[in-house]
């Protein structure tokens, strides 16, 4: 079960990498345009269209990477004070009874609605530059069906917990500079 959890965890993380390269062109793209209207004075008319392409992919994609990295806002305020058994009882409910029919409902509609702007090819009219946006639509599904795949991830270490009463450890990826200095002077402490 372990390498199954930490498969489909590391493909989240992958694809959270991946899609992380989003901001840097989001970034450069935005520079270029305020450059080029504010002191060119000469607009593009693809910049808009692309920086919220961008933005969608990035906002789509990094879901399954912020559950594989427990990162997802949670209201802990009783929570954390459970027992790690009850703990995992809570979240597997909560899986099967909220976030499985919201995942579901976002991969069935994501890909109708993919599929009718495929069918159509469908462009942007946003801008004078009508940029195709069907290949963007389909990332609708595809991060409802990694948000599900992490999901299954996620009840599984639920069911791992509830029998051990001892949470999985994830995939290290990247701290926060506040944890990264509060494990620093906890080893200056001792």
């Amino acid at each position: 079960m372990s390498r199954i959890i930490y498969f489909i965890e590391g493909l989240s993380v992958w694809t959270g990498r991946a899609f992380g390269w989003c901001i840097l062109i989001l970034t450069f793209s935005v520079s270029y345009e305020v450059f080029v209207r504010f002191v060119l004075n000469a607009p593009t008319v693809w910049a808009f269209d692309m920086m919220v392409q961008m933005y969608g992919a990035l906002l789509l994609m990094a879901g399954p990477y912020a559950l594989a990295q427990d990162t997802h806002v949670r209201g802990d305020i009783l929570y954390r004070l459970f027992p790690v058994k009850w703990q995992a009882r809570i979240d597997f409910t909560l899986y099967v009874l909220f976030f499985f029919p919201g995942m579901m409902a976002l991969f069935w509609y994501g890909w109708e609605i993919a599929a009718d702007s495929w069918r159509y090819k469908e462009v942007s009219w946003n801008s004078p530059a009508r940029i195709q946006i069907y290949f963007f639509k389909t990332l609708i599904p595809l991060a409802g069906f990694m948000l599900m795949l992490q999901g299954l991830a996620e009840m599984m270490r639920c069911w791992r917990a509830m029998k051990t009463g001892v949470w999985m450890e994830r995939l290290k990826d990247v701290h926060e500079t506040e944890e990264i200095l509060m494990h620093a002077s906890e080893r200056s402490d001792s």
